[in-house]
Order: structure tokens, then sequence, then C-alpha cells
């Protein structure tokens, strides 16, 4: 496949198609409430070729660093973490909403765009020193992957990087996560 425009350096084979990724994601307006357009990332999910291409573009940057554990951030990012924690033959761990995680857990709340919410992990989710790549579908204002940051450091892991399938860019939602390594395959 040929390296897209805007991807010097990456590797062919790992730089992610733009123009492929975008032909399989569709706007949805006033979802889930009126002024919000819904990214609807399904019909990549549902095409062989465009989600292990995606997978594989947000596993590669990270996969040679040593990582332990691949957080997923409920839902979404559940469908792409857990590819790429197998990827990075790392482990996988689901950040979930509030009181839906079984035993002893912790979590933070925060802010997004459209509302507030709690974000939590288990207590036991990592152990002392391992290193965490965190995945979400989009990055919009931030409010999730900064929490979701903040539960991993706060139990003992260290956060070397975070993967978007999409970001955001209007929201400025990098701003929050800004001393973090970061990827995201297309950016609106």
């Amino acid at each position: 496949m040929p390296v897209p425009d805007g991807t010097e350096g990456e590797d062919a084979v790992t730089a992610p198609d733009r123009t492929l990724l975008e032909s399989r994601i569709r706007d949805i307006p006033d979802f889930p409430k009126p002024g919000i357009v819904f990214k609807d990332v399904t019909p990549l999910l549902a095409d062989p070729e465009t989600f292990a291409h995606a997978v594989d573009a947000l596993a590669a940057p990270f996969c040679d660093d040593g990582v332990d554990k691949v957080v997923g951030i409920e839902a979404r990012g559940f469908i792409l973490a857990a590819p790429v924690a197998l990827a990075c033959g790392a482990g996988f761990v689901p950040a979930r909403k509030a009181g839906k995680l079984p035993g002893s857990r912790r979590g933070v709340a925060y802010d997004l765009e459209y509302g507030s919410e709690t974000i939590e992990l288990h207590d036991d989710a990592f152990a002392p020193g391992d290193r965490v790549l965190i995945v979400d579908d989009v990055l919009a204002t931030g409010g999730t992957a900064a929490a979701t940051v903040e539960l991993v450091e706060a139990l003992g892991g260290e956060v070397v990087g975070l993967a978007f399938l999409i970001e955001l860019g209007f929201l400025d939602g990098g701003a929050r996560i800004a001393d973090h390594r970061r990827t995201s395959l297309l950016t609106f």
C-alpha cells in the first residue's frame, strides 16, 4: 500500500490509509443529542480489510515500546483495543462506566462534550510499572482520555501513549493529554 500524504517517515505497511478509513466512517447528525455530529465507525468495523488496517495502524507506533497492557475505553474503545492488545502481545484492560465492573475498583469523574461521566478500572489492573497503551475510537474534548490516564497512573501503570481512530481537532481534546504521546489516524 502506498504511503498517503502527510505520513512522511511512517512505514508503508503501517501508515494509515486515510482515504480508506474516511470512506468507511459516516456522519450521523443530532446524535446523541441535537447539535452533535456523531462519527459512526460501524461501517469500518464491518469491513474486515479496513478494520484490520485500522488495528494495525493503531498498534504500530507503540508495539515496539514494550506494552504490557492495552486499556480500551468503554464502549467502542473495547472493539479496537482488544485486537491492538493481541497485536502487541499485551493484556487487555477494560475502562468502564461507573458500576459496570465487579470487585474492587477506582473511578474518576470527568466532563465530556455532552454531559458528565465516571470511568473506572479494577484496583488490580496493573502491576507496578506496567507499560500501558490507552485506545479509544474518538478523542473529542479529552475528558475521558485524561481521566483514564489519571486512573492508570494512580494504579501504578506507566502510560506509554494513547491511540485514537478519530480526533475531533476543533474540540482541542489533545491539549488535555498533551504530556503524553498520542496518535490519531484521522482528524476532523
